[in-house]
């Protein structure tokens, strides 16, 4: 891989990365997995599986199917607990020099808090709030799709956390503007938006005259979901103050650009993942080698002419 240039460099409101090229809870395990594949201490950063305080085993039922234009995904938050994850997995991400932010999820607003705190005492620089995953029968969501109790949320994870708390929206609501400004008046960071969409893959067989049915709902994620996450992007990026991450159908470089031009400062990869794992190394050399031919001087002058 060829050496990344300075111009590059992002801050995310104290977070700072190399790059703004980053990876999407639940597509990229806990620290170097990918590391078959590519050089994961290049990235920007990170973001690991959601952990919750206690391990969690996840949904019994079919837990991903393929569609059209992306896949669905009803994990059910299946990870190691807090516990496990900074015995075994935190060690590895600091011998590889690893950027990351720890994603977090919790049933209660205690939960959440003693969380937060957890990863304060370990001197994590930055967590990202899962409040808004849509396939969990408790917890997440429930915070997530109103401001209130959103605001209440962060508001009481500020309290215990000093690193740079990210806090991850969903589009399944009326106004995600709503909830960006109650993350931002509560102390948020920097906002990611957005997390899967609610929605059912049904595939059909038919065997002997009658239809045996594969239902699968939860998080729809993949390309057909990016004209969704660049308008939250951009009205998210008319009404807060705070950077904005962009998440959502992200597999080229124009997919990035027209994020940044939405308002983005940084963004993660998902799904993209599964197909390419080579991807997100693949964007960074792709958008230092455009920064470069095109004679822009940094990362925040690309920025500023995509928004012009």
């Amino acid at each position: 891989m060829a050496v990344i240039a300075e111009n590059l460099k992002v801050n995310l409101n104290g977070f700072v990365m190399q790059n703004p090229i980053m990876t999407a809870s639940g597509t990229y395990g806990y620290a170097d997995e990918y590391n078959a594949f590519i050089d994961v201490s290049k990235l920007g950063a990170i973001v690991t599986k959601a952990i919750s305080m206690s391990p969690r085993e996840g949904n019994k039922h079919i837990r991903i199917t393929e569609t059209k234009a992306g896949m669905i995904n009803s994990i059910g938050l299946e990870n190691v607990g807090i516990d496990v994850f900074l015995r075994d997995k935190l060690p590895i991400l600091k011998k590889n020099n690893i950027n990351f932010v720890m994603n977090i999820a919790g049933t209660t607003v205690d939960e959440y808090v003693s969380l937060a705190k957890i990863c304060d005492d370990n001197k994590i620089k930055a967590i990202e709030l899962n409040v808004s995953c849509p396939n969990v029968k408790a917890g997440c969501l429930e915070f997530g799709t109103d401001e209130n109790s959103l605001f209440e949320l962060v508001n009481a994870v500020r309290k215990v956390y000093t690193g740079c708390l990210i806090v991850k929206l969903t589009p399944n609501v009326t106004s995600i503007e709503k909830l960006g400004i109650a993350a931002e008046k509560a102390g948020a960071n920097a906002v990611s938006a957005i997390n899967t969409l609610k929605g059912t893959s049904i595939k059909l067989n038919l065997i002997n005259g009658k239809f045996k049915k594969e239902i699968v709902s939860g998080g729809y994620s993949g390309t057909g979901i990016k004209p969704v996450a660049i308008s939250a992007v951009y009205r998210l990026s008319k009404v807060i103050n705070i950077p904005i991450i962009g998440i959502g159908g992200i597999e080229t470089l124009e997919d990035v650009l027209e994020f940044f031009a939405a308002g983005a400062d940084a963004v993660q990869i998902g799904t993209a993942n599964f197909t390419h794992p080579e991807i997100s190394e693949k964007l960074v050399v792709e958008l230092n080698e455009y920064i470069k031919n095109n004679n822009f001087k940094d990362l925040e002058e690309l920025k500023r002419e995509l928004r012009a």
